[in-house]
């Protein structure tokens, strides 16, 4: 990245990334009060700084039961998760069944749970004792297809996707264990809204993760959700990435930057490519309250690409505390992370995790602490600006603070794999706390130091 005057960080933060406020646009259409107005839902308060956990009930315990995973929620919660994103929960098909145990999403019955992971009253137990903890509950909803032998199949065949031959088909052919829904009946849109309400209204979970939202109409979440949000503030979370699924969620998935960070660890690319997602995202027209869930690893990572271990080396921590802070951010990890699993999990059978001693607990613990009380880095107007810093001669150095009056959060991480010298950055100047030491550090002029590949620093003030 080439190097920034005052000045032009200043315009940087204001025009680049539409920052708080006290910023000014030249533009007449655009109000201040626009600047902060979200274009979409509007956000639970709750969720606003809400570092995100998914859970795999199947691999959470050796017994792999929600009973047996409830004994890990106060655990949780003194990493400061505050979000649980539970995978599928409800019973697996077995006609065409994947592997011995099936796939979470492929779905035999919305209403009940799963045998083996308990019954509808121990998940109503967990929500309750999340909720006692500070935490809520979102769980992973799969709209877009059944599995084949789920009772509409024979009730309901027309609430299916059919080829000219009259028969059910699967959404591709990879997704062979299930049977793809047909949204041109109202009857059925009719019956998985009510679904849906079933468990917010039996179990009082707090929102949705939606399972390949794209291929599901938009029409069908708007009135969905409309109804919805009736009973309760939801928060709704698409697995899908497009500045048009916020007419209907308050976040999207950060696939892009995800791959991007990827390549980086490779060789394939620069720490600039970040710059050049991040300016695509403004001109895009994304603006607050659009968050965007960030991550290293998740469970379809996990399984089919690698671990981030695999993916990312030495990197992974690096690459954690980069995407954390961006705007509109919400960090996400998955099950096992802080135990630093270095293993792929089986997607269709039992596959434990061994915790051992946790042995990244205190990583993610300080990360999210900081991203849930840093005023900063709110997900939500009022929000710190992004100063993009000077990297100097190294491409793969990353720096930016966000700031907000006087509160500050300064990020440097060496995203490369040969060591990098940090610039004299006058604008850093000043008395900060370092996140992972807790150290107090005053940066002054001679700060420069050389950075190990995957080395950083967290800094708030």
């Amino acid at each position: 990245m080439s190097k920034f005057s005052i000045l032009n960080l200043a315009l940087f933060a204001c025009f680049l990334f539409v920052s708080h406020t006290s910023c000014k646009s030249d533009d007449p259409a655009v109000k201040a009060d626009d600047i902060c107005k979200n274009q979409g839902l509007e956000l639970p308060d709750w969720a606003k700084n809400a570092p995100i956990y998914q859970v795999n009930i199947r691999q959470f315990t050796k017994e792999g039961t929600l009973s047996a995973f409830k004994e890990h929620l106060p655990r949780l919660a003194s990493m400061n998760v505050k979000i649980l994103w539970i995978m599928p929960i409800q019973p697996i098909g077995k006609l065409y069944r994947k592997g011995r145990l099936g796939s979470y999403y492929s779905i035999s019955d919305y209403r009940d749970v799963h045998e083996d992971y308990g019954t509808l009253d121990d998940f109503r137990e967990v929500v309750n004792e999340a909720h006692r903890l500070g935490m809520r509950v979102i769980l992973d909803w799969v709209a877009n297809h059944t599995a084949w032998d789920h009772p509409w199949i024979t009730q309901h065949p027309e609430w299916y996707r059919q080829n000219e031959k009259g028969e059910i088909i699967s959404p591709i052919p990879d997704w062979s264990d299930v049977a793809q829904l047909d949204y041109s009946n109202l009857a059925l849109r009719e019956a998985m809204k009510n679904e849906m309400k079933f468990w917010v209204f039996e179990t009082n979970i707090d929102g949705f993760r939606c399972d390949v939202a794209e291929l599901v109409p938009s029409s069908f979440w708007s009135a969905a959700f409309r109804e919805l949000l009736q009973i309760k503030p939801l928060y709704l979370l698409a697995e899908a990435e497009g500045i048009e699924m916020y007419e209907n969620f308050h976040s999207t998935y950060g696939w892009h930057l995800h791959h991007i960070i990827n390549r980086i660890a490779k060789g394939d690319s620069t720490a600039e490519a970040i710059d050049n997602y991040l300016d695509i995202q403004q001109r895009d027209g994304y603006r607050k309250n659009m968050q965007r869930m960030y991550f290293t690893s998740n469970h379809d990572e996990n399984t089919w690409n690698g671990t981030e271990f695999e993916r990312l080396g030495d990197l992974h921590k690096a690459m954690f505390v980069t995407m954390a802070f961006l705007p509109n951010a919400i960090p996400m990890i998955y099950t096992g992370q802080e135990a630093a699993l270095n293993r792929r999990l089986n997607f269709f059978d039992r596959d434990p995790v061994n915790w051992g001693d946790y042995e990244l607990e205190d990583f993610y613990k300080k990360v999210f602490g900081l991203f849930y009380s840093h005023p900063a880095v709110l997900s939500a107007c009022p929000t710190g600006d992004f100063l993009r810093l000077d990297n100097g001669q190294y491409k793969n150095l990353y720096i930016y603070m966000r700031v907000l009056n006087d509160r500050k959060v300064l990020i440097i991480a060496n995203l490369g794999n040969e060591n990098a010298r940090v610039p004299d950055l006058e604008i850093t100047y000043g008395e900060w706390t370092d996140l992972m030491s807790d150290q107090k550090i005053i940066l002054k002029a001679g700060y420069n130091p050389e950075l190990l590949p995957g080395e950083f620093r967290v800094m708030y003030n």
